[in-house]
């Protein structure tokens, strides 16, 4: 069952593992442009209220399209899953949606148990968010994902996971830049094939952010991200990438400085073109592209021709849009609310400027 809007090819999704955030039955359509993440109602409310009333914060997420219904109601209260979704939908999800849906209904009387970490990653949950796929129309994306705060857990967290989260603070990068890396894939990132997996990428998984990057070395493992000779990534290709994720990061923070909300364990995404001669390549039909625009507008203003306001113009028409170079992206919402009154996100914030910092010093 589909939320919101029609969206085409779900009939093709398969199972897909994101190998960065780690998010468990996550789906992708055949072509990789979908993106279908099982979520709770609290990141399906802050999409569409982003969508909705803050179309400028909603820029900086992934596009939502809509919200896909994993199970039957009236069958999943059965423990069943409908045949049709089945067929839509990969068995992992099914089975993740169908085993929420038949759980019983916790005893109002009984003592709340200690809160245990969800190691599967699952979600138990019978709806999941359908975004556009970030890494799509990337050829070998490289994918980073830093996981944002100093403070970690929403104020609805249990005890126990308020204590564990604030010991991942203390001990990673999180206390005093505000982020950890979370993950990462790199295309050709090590010349020792052994390192790599069937596709040539070197996978750093969450431990790697806790437990190999500090305060004096993050600058260096985040060169590992942008500048590689074994995919042809040299200092002048990485630099420009680099150059152009400040950008990026800087209208992040004035958005966020813009917007009163709170958003714990969101992440920051990001993906670039990881081989070189395509990198390149990109860079170079971009620039062109730009280039004819700019043209285009300076010859409309040497003929003295003026256009009238309300003239009906396509203002996308002329913009550039060649191959896919770099994103920037906001996601991960399931702890995210609008706080009117409150102030900006300063534990969001801290973070992404720590982020500035980092590749500014890249781009140098």
């Amino acid at each position: 069952m589909i939320g919101n809007k029609d969206i085409p090819g779900l009939d093709k999704l398969r199972s897909y593992g994101h190998a960065v955030a780690g998010h468990a039955g996550v789906l992708q359509d055949e072509d990789g442009h979908l993106f279908v993440k099982p979520c709770t109602q609290t990141e399906v409310n802050f999409y569409e209220s982003a969508n909705r009333d803050f179309p400028e914060f909603a820029d900086l997420m992934p596009l939502f399209m809509g919200t896909l219904q994993l199970t039957d109601p009236a069958e999943a209260a059965a423990g069943q899953v409908d045949s049709a979704t089945a067929q839509v939908i990969s068995e992992q999800v099914a089975s993740v949606a169908a085993g929420a849906a038949s759980a019983p209904a916790p005893d109002a009387s009984a003592k709340p148990s200690s809160w245990v970490p969800n190691k599967s990653k699952k979600i138990k949950t019978d709806q999941a968010v359908v975004l556009d796929n970030a890494s799509a129309g990337f050829k070998h994306p490289n994918i980073l994902d830093a996981k944002m705060g100093v403070r970690l857990w929403a104020d609805d967290a249990p005890i126990e996971k308020k204590e564990r989260f604030d010991k991942i603070t203390a001990s990673t990068t999180h206390k005093n830049l505000g982020f950890r890396i979370a993950g990462m894939r790199v295309y050709r990132g090590s010349e020792n094939s052994e390192e790599l997996d069937d596709h040539e990428y070197k996978v750093y998984n969450k431990d790697y952010g806790r437990y190999n990057v500090n305060e004096d070395n993050v600058v260096q493992e985040f060169r590992k991200f942008v500048f590689n000779k074994s995919a042809g990534i040299d200092e002048e290709l990485g630099k420009a990438v680099c150059e152009a994720i400040v950008h990026d990061l800087k209208k992040i923070k004035d958005i966020l400085e813009r917007h009163e909300s709170r958003m714990y364990s969101a992440s920051v995404l990001f993906v670039m073109e990881g081989h070189g001669e395509t990198l390149r390549e990109a860079i170079e039909e971009n620039n062109e592209a730009a280039f004819r625009v700019r043209d285009k507008e300076s010859k409309r203003i040497d003929s003295g021709i003026a256009m009238e306001e309300d003239e009906d113009i396509d203002d996308d028409s002329d913009a550039p849009s060649g191959p896919q170079m770099y994103a920037v992206k906001l996601i991960d919402f399931a702890h995210a609310e609008w706080t009117p009154g409150q102030g900006p996100d300063e534990n969001v914030l801290i973070g992404v400027r720590s982020l500035i910092r980092i590749f500014e010093e890249m781009a140098k």
